[in-house]
């Protein structure tokens, strides 16, 4: 496993370089279509236009929408400083305050409830790749890991 590789594993066993937040163009173009449409002021063209076409009457949710998506973007994986999956991450606590390199390390992982934020996303994932991790090391793991969303697999 490279350095890089390294840094994209997670400490709750996925793997950053698969993540939408990290690793997407759409998070980047929803940014950038957002700006856009704020630069060239096309609020005012959709207010005018939205009596002939209706769907353009939802001109501001889609911009929130935008923003949002755009907002989402992840620029540095959690174990590098990044927030990781959500802010003040519990696991990533408690494996600096166990001075562990993740869960994979932990005795109690396959019982272990800080894991259970990333089930509606990442189903099973992060526990089997956590599983793999153990089985075939940090340093090769990441060619058998699973799927990196639940609605992937």
């Amino acid at each position: 496993m490279s350095h890089q590789e390294f840094e994209l594993t997670a400490y709750c066993g996925l793997y950053c370089g698969d993540c939408i937040r990290y690793n997407s163009k759409a998070v980047d173009l929803a940014g950038e279509l957002w700006h856009e449409l704020r630069r060239s002021q096309f609020n005012k063209y959709a207010e005018v236009k939205s009596k002939s076409v209706k769907e353009l009457e939802y001109y501001d949710e889609c911009c929130r929408v935008l923003e949002t998506i755009a907002e989402l973007k992840c620029t540095s994986p959690c174990r590098l400083g990044g927030d990781g999956c959500v802010p003040s991450c519990k696991i990533k606590k408690c494996i600096k305050s166990n001075g562990k390199q993740g869960c994979w390390q932990c005795p109690k992982m396959e019982k272990c409830t800080k894991l259970d934020f990333l089930k509606p996303f990442h189903g099973e994932g992060p526990r089997e790749n956590l599983r793999k991790i153990q089985k075939h090391g940090l340093s090769k793991w990441a060619r058998h890991r699973g799927k990196f969303y639940s609605w992937s697999r």
